[in-house]
C-alpha cells in the first residue's frame, strides 16, 4: 500500500505539473486547493471527481470579468482537464493499488450578503457612496449598468469573522452626477455588487442612483376663503414635480398642522388639507410646505376666515303701554348678539324692534246713586235711608265714593227721646255701627249659601236631562248626520256601534274595511263611492249588512242586492278588524313565515363574498379585505316583515323599498361594504329628497345620510340608479331608503298592477277578481305572488306599471263592459278607492281590491270586461279581460324585473367578476396622485361615482372602494367593458394590456 501511495504522489508531481497556475490576477483566477493526505482509501474518488468539479465552477460572469479585465492567461480549467485526463489514465494502470478516495477540504459556503447598496440620490454635484459587505467572499466588485466598475476605484476593506471565522469583504465605491447623467435610454443608473467564493458566486439587489431636483413652481396652490362656521373646508395643494416625490406638510400661522394631535384637520392622499367643521379659531394663515433631499418649496399664503352670521336673540317682554288713558303703543326689541356677527359675517335680517298698538282703560271715578226712601220710623224714634256708589262704579282704578253711604234723623220731630245709641244730632253711634254692618254681613253670607245650593241641584237635573240627549259618536259616523237631529237609541240597544269594540258583523254594517268616507265630498260621488283598505276583500259583498240612514226617517234598513242607486243616500261604512287586539284580526290577513327565500347567510372572511334574496334586488357584497385576516364570520341578509318592524317614515315621507337587516352589527370591518337595496322612485326629473334611515337597538329609526347633503362626517355614500341604491357602509344593522317630494314639485311612485283570478274551475255562480297595488320592486311582487299561491290564485296578464304622484288624490278602480245579460257586479258603488296616504306612506302592503261578479247561470263560462285603475287627477292603465272561468288556468308567475335567478351566497373570489391580479394593477396605477388628474378622480367621473370624492378621498385605497361599487353595481351583466371603455379613456394602455391578457373584456 505504501508503495502505491508513493507512486500516485509521483505522478501528480510528474505529470501535473502543468497545473500550477500563475499569481491571481482576478477574482476568477483558481486558486488550488492544498491536497492533505489521508487515508489511502479515499485518494481515487477524490482525484477524480473534486478535480471535474473545479473545472466546471467558472460561470458566465467569470468569463464577462476576466474579458472585461484583459486578462490572458490559461484558465484553470484546460489545466485541470488535462492532469483529471493523465491521472484517470495513470491511475488505471495502477487501481489495484489505489485507495478509494484522497483527502479533502471543509467545504466553503456561498457568499452571503451583510449589506448590500441602497437606492441614492445625487444632490447637486455631490457624488454618493455605494458600499456593500458579504462573508464569506474571496473578493467582491461592483457592476454598474451591465459593466464592470475598475478595480482602481473599490475601496476594499477585509476583516475576519471572529464567530465563524470566515473572511468578511467591504467594498465602497463612489458614483458622480457626471457617470448618472452620460447614461443614455429610458432606464435608471444602477449598480451591483458581484461576490465570490470558492464555492461560487452571489449578487446582490440592485441600488439606482438618480439626480434628485424638486422644481420652483406648485402645480395648485391654496386659494383664500370665507367660509361659515362649522362648513366643511378643502384646500388643495399639488407640490412641485420632484425626484424623490416631495413631502406635504402643512403650516397654520407658521405652526405644522398634526392631523393626529387635532382630529378636526385631515390631509388626504392627494396632499389636500380638509378642515370637518370650521372653527373661529380656525381662522388664520394657511402654507403648503413641500419638501425633499434637495429643497423645500412653499406655496404662497391662503388666508382662511371664518365668519359668523349673525343671529337675532329672543325679543323682549312688550312695554307697558304708553298711554294712561286711551289709544297708545307697545314696543318690544331684540338685539343681533345671538351670535354677533363677526369676521365680515352678515348682520341680523329684520327689524330689531315691533310696535303694536294699544289702548289704556281711563280711569273712571265712582258716583253715588240717589238717595233711596226713608225707612219707617223704627224704636228709636229714627229712621234710615241710603245710597250707593255705583253712579258710576269706580272702574279702571278710579276713586271711590267720598261720603257716608247711609244717614239716619229723628222721624217724631223731638216728640219721641232717643236712645243712647243716638248722639244729638241724629247720627249713629260708633259702637252700633259695628253691630249693624256684623248683621249685613251675615245676611249676605246666607244668601250666597242658598244660591249655591240651588244652583248645585239646578246642575245635577241638566245633566241627567243632557245625558239622555246626546249621540254617540259611533252612530253619528255611520248615519252621517249631524247629532243635534235626532236622538239615538239606548245604550241597551244591540245595534248600537261602540267605539271600544268592533260590532256584531251579523247585525251592522261594519265588515267592510276602510277609512270613513269623508263627508264634505260633492253630492255627485257621494251615493257612488265606497272607500276601500289595506286588508284583503275575498268575502262577497251581498253578504255584508249595511246600514243606510235616511236623512228625514232615520230608520235602518236592508239594501238591495240588485245592484241599483241608492240615490240621495251616502253609504258611510265603519272600519272594524283595525283593532290591535288579537281576537279582532281580519281573518283573511296573511302573514308570510321567515324563509330562506327571504334571507340568506353564509360563512365570510378575509377573502369576502357577495349574499344575495333570489328575485328580490337585496344583496350585500363584501369586498376581499373587509374582514380582517383570520377572522371568519357568519353573515346574514334578511328581509323584515311590516308586521314585526316600526315604520321608518314619518309625516310625508314614503317608504321605497324592502327593510332590510344585515349583519352580525357588531362585527369590525377593515373596508367598506355595499348594501344594495331596490327602490320605486322615479327619478326622471329632481323631484326627490333621498334618505337613509337605520334601526337603532331602542327600535326608533335615525336618519343615518341624505342624498345630495354628505359631508365628511357621513359615515355613509348613497350611489343612486334608476331601480337601486347601493351604499357603502362600515357598520352593518337595520336600513331603509325613505324619500319625499322636494317643494315645490310632486314627486312620482313607481306601482305595479296585477290581476288575479281562482286557478281552478269555477264551480258556483260567484267569482271575483282580485287587482293588488304594490310598489314597483321585485321583492313586492314576489310577496304577492307568494300570497296569492297560497289562496289559490293566479296571475291573468303581466304586471303594469303605474306613476302614482304625490297630490293627496286616492288610487280609483272600477270594471266596465260587463256582459249584463250574463253577469252582474255586486258592488255597491261605480267604482272603489284606496286611499292616497294607504299607498304613499308604502308601509301597508299588500294593497288590494276585489270585484265581485256573479253569472247569471252554470252554463256562463265566458267573461269579457275591462278594469280601469287611474289615480283620480292623474294617470292610468286598463286591463282587458277575456277568459274561460270553467278552465284550469295555468300558472303565471314570471320574475321581477331584475331578478334572476342567481345563487343566495358567493364565496371568495368567485363573487368577484375583476379577478384580483388586475384589480392590484389598477389601484396601484390610479390609487397615487397625478398632476395631470388622471388618476382614481377622473375614474370615477367615468364611471359616474363623482357626487361625492372626499368620501373616498378619506380611504386607505380610493381605487379599491371604486371597483367595490362597480361590482355592486354590475351584479347582472358580468362584463368588463365600462370599466376598460373608462380606462381606455383615461389613456391606462398598460392596465388594458393586463385586463385583455388576464381578464376577459
Amino acid at each position: 500500500m505504501d508503495i502505491g501511495n508513493q507512486r500516485i504522489w509521483q505522478l501528480i508531481e510528474t505529470r501535473g505539473g502543468a497545473m500550477s497556475p500563475p499569481a491571481p490576477q482576478g477574482p476568477f483566477l483558481f486558486k488550488p486547493q492544498v491536497i492533505h493526505k489521508v487515508a489511502p482509501s479515499s485518494y481515487k474518488t477524490r482525484t477524480t471527481t473534486d478535480i471535474a468539479e473545479r473545472a466546471e465552477q467558472e460561470t458566465d460572469d467569470q468569463r464577462e470579468f476576466n474579458s472585461q479585465m484583459g486578462l490572458d492567461r490559461v484558465t484553470d480549467q484546460n489545466l485541470f482537464l488535462s492532469a483529471s485526463a493523465r491521472l484517470s489514465t495513470d491511475a488505471s494502470d495502477y487501481s489495484e493499488v489505489l485507495p478509494d478516495s484522497f483527502p479533502s477540504a471543509a467545504a466553503e459556503p456561498l457568499p452571503e450578503f451583510q449589506l448590500e447598496p441602497e437606492d441614492a440620490f445625487i444632490v447637486k454635484n455631490r457624488p454618493v457612496q455605494l458600499r456593500c459587505r458579504a462573508s464569506p467572499a474571496t473578493q467582491i466588485y461592483f457592476k454598474c449598468n451591465g459593466e464592470w466598475v475598475n478595480q482602481n476605484d473599490h475601496v476594499t476593506r477585509e476583516s475576519l469573522d471572529q464567530i465563524t471565522g470566515l473572511v468578511v469583504r467591504e467594498v465602497n465605491i463612489s458614483v458622480s452626477r457626471t457617470q448618472v447623467e452620460e447614461l443614455f435610454g429610458l432606464e435608471d443608473y444602477w449598480c451591483q455588487c458581484v461576490a465570490w467564493s470558492s464555492a461560487g458566486t452571489t449578487k446582490s439587489r440592485r441600488a439606482y442612483v438618480r439626480i434628485a431636483y424638486l422644481r420652483k413652481n406648485f402645480e395648485q396652490e391654496p386659494l383664500g376663503r370665507e367660509v361659515r362656521l362649522e362648513q366643511e373646508v378643502l384646500l388643495q395643494c399639488r407640490p412641485p414635480e420632484g425626484i424623490p416625490p416631495a413631502e406635504v406638510d402643512w403650516l397654520k400661522n407658521e405652526e405644522t398642522i398634526d392631523p393626529v394631535l387635532d382630529s378636526n384637520f385631515l390631509v388626504t392622499v392627494d396632499h389636500d388639507l380638509i378642515i370637518k367643521q370650521a372653527r373661529l379659531s380656525d381662522t388664520a394663515n394657511y402654507t403648503c410646505v413641500a419638501r425633499n433631499v434637495v429643497a423645500k418649496r412653499r406655496s404662497s399664503t391662503a388666508t382662511l376666515i371664518v365668519y359668523v352670521s349673525g343671529g337675532w336673540s329672543s325679543w323682549t317682554e312688550w312695554s307697558e303701554c304708553n298711554a294712561k288713558c286711551g289709544r297708545g303703543w307697545q314696543k318690544r326689541t331684540r338685539s343681533c348678539t345671538n351670535p354677533a356677527p363677526l369676521n365680515g359675517g352678515a348682520f341680523c335680517e329684520g327689524p330689531p324692534f315691533q310696535r303694536i298698538t294699544c289702548t289704556t282703560l281711563c280711569p273712571v271715578d265712582g258716583g253715588w246713586t240717589e238717595w233711596a226712601k226713608w225707612s219707617a220710623c223704627g224704636t228709636e224714634c229714627t229712621h234710615w235711608r241710603s245710597r250707593e256708589c255705583q253712579a258710576p262704579p269706580p272702574r279702571n282704578g278710579g276713586r271711590h265714593c267720598v261720603g257716608s253711604m247711609m244717614e239716619s234723623k229723628n222721624c217724631t220731630e223731638g216728640l219721641c227721646a232717643q236712645s243712647e245709641s243716638y248722639d244729638q244730632s241724629g247720627t249713629l253711634e260708633p259702637g252700633a255701627g259695628v253691630a249693624v254692618y256684623a248683621g249685613l254681613v251675615g245676611a249676605l253670607l246666607l244668601c250666597g249659601v242658598l244660591l249655591l245650593c240651588v244652583g248645585v241641584l239646578a246642575y245635577r237635573r241638566s245633566c241627567r236631562h243632557l245625558h239622555d240627549d246626546i249621540t254617540d259618536s259611533s252612530s253619528a259616523l255611520t248615519t252621517a248626520f249631524h247629532p243635534s237631529n235626532y236622538k239615538p237609541p239606548r245604550q241597551d240597544n244591540p245595534h248600537l256601534l261602540q267605539p271600544s269594540a268592533p260590532p256584531d258583523l251579523t247585525a251592522t254594517a261594519g265588515s267592510f274595511r276602510g277609512p270613513l268616507f269623508s263627508l264634505q265630498q260633492s253630492a255627485i260621488d257621494s251615493h257612488h263611492k265606497i272607500p276601500m283598505t289595506t286588508s284583503p276583500l275575498l268575502d262577497p259583498l251581498p253578504s255584508l249588512k249595511i246600514k243606510v240612514y235616511n236623512s228625514s226617517t232615520l230608520s235602518s234598513l236592508e239594501l238591495p242586492t240588485d245592484g241599483g242607486s241608492v240615490d240621495g243616500e251616502i253609504l258611510s261604512l265603519k272600519t272594524v278588524g283595525t283593532s290591535n287586539r288579537s281576537e279582532h284580526r281580519d281573518p283573511h290577513s296573511h302573514t308570510l313565515p321567515h324563509e330562506p327565500r327571504h334571507s340568506a347567510s353564509a360563512t365570510l372572511g378575509c377573502l369576502g363574498g357577495r349574499l344575495t334574496i333570489p328575485n328580490t334586488g337585496v344583496s350585500l357584497l363584501v369586498p376581499p379585505g373587509a374582514i380582517p385576516q383570520g377572522k371568519f364570520y357568519e353573515m346574514y341578509l334578511i328581509i323584515n316583515k311590516w308586521e314585526k318592524t316600526t315604520l321608518p317614515s314619518e309625516g310625508n315621507q314614503t317608504v321605497l323599498g324592502p327593510v332590510v337587516s344585515c349583519g352580525p352589527s357588531g362585527m369590525l370591518l377593515s373596508r367598506p361594504v355595499v348594501l344594495t337595496l331596490p327602490h320605486c322612485a322615479q327619478l326622471d326629473s329632481p323631484d326627490w329628497t333621498l334618505t337613509l334611515k337605520t334601526q337603532n337597538h331602542q327600535g326608533d329609526w335615525e336618519e343615518v345620510v341624505t342624498a345630495g347633503e354628505e359631508s365628511f362626517s357621513s359615515p355613509c355614500y348613497l350611489q343612486i340608479e334608476e331601480q337601486s341604491c347601493h351604499i357603502l357602509m362600515e357598520q352593518l344593522g337595520t336600513y331603509s331608503l325613505v324619500g319625499q317630494s322636494t317643494p315645490p314639485q310632486a314627486a312620482c311612485k313607481r306601482l305595479q298592477l296585477a290581476l288575479f283570478a281562482p286557478r281552478a274551475p269555477c264551480l258556483s255562480l260567484d267569482y271575483s277578481l282580485r287587482i293588488y297595488c304594490t310598489q314597483d320592486t321585485p321583492h313586492a311582487l314576489k310577496e304577492v305572488l307568494e300570497l296569492e299561491r297560497s289562496l289559490g290564485g293566479v296571475l291573468l296578464e303581466d304586471p303594469k306599471p303605474l306613476l302614482f304622484k304625490d297630490s293627496y288624490h286616492n288610487l280609483r278602480l272600477s270594471i266596465h263592459d260587463i256582459p249584463h245579460s250574463h253577469w252582474r257586479s255586486k258592488l255597491l258603488a261605480k267604482y272603489q278607492e284606496i286611499p292616497f296616504y294607504h299607498i304613499w306612506s308604502g308601509s301597508q302592503r299588500p294593497l288590494h281590491c276585489t270585484f265581485s261578479l256573479e253569472r247569471g247561470s252554470l252554463a256562463v263560462s265566458q267573461l269579457t270586461c275591462k278594469i280601469c285603475v287611474r289615480q283620480v287627477e292623474g294617470e292610468g292603465q286598463i286591463f282587458q279581460l277575456h277568459t274561460d272561468i270553467q278552465e284550469t288556468l295555468p300558472p303565471h308567475s314570471p320574475l321581477p324585473p331584475g331578478g334572476t335567478c342567481v345563487p343566495s351566497s358567493q364565496l371568495g373570489p368567485y363573487a368577484f367578476r375583476l379577478p384580483a391580479s388586475i384589480r392590484q394593477k389598477i389601484c396601484a396605477s390610479l390609487d397615487a396622485p397625478s398632476a395631470r388628474g388622471c388618476d382614481w378622480r377622473l375614474l370615477a367621473r367615468s364611471l359616474g361615482f363623482d357626487r361625492y370624492l372626499n368620501y373616498f378621498a378619506t380611504k386607505p385605497s380610493p381605487t379599491g372602494v371604486l371597483l367595490d361599487l362597480w361590482e355592486a353595481c354590475h351584479q347582472g351583466d358580468a362584463d368588463l367593458v365600462s370599466l376598460a371603455t373608462a380606462l381606455e379613456e383615461m389613456g391606462k394602455s398598460e392596465v388594458l394590456v393586463v385586463m385583455t391578457t388576464e381578464g376577459d373584456c
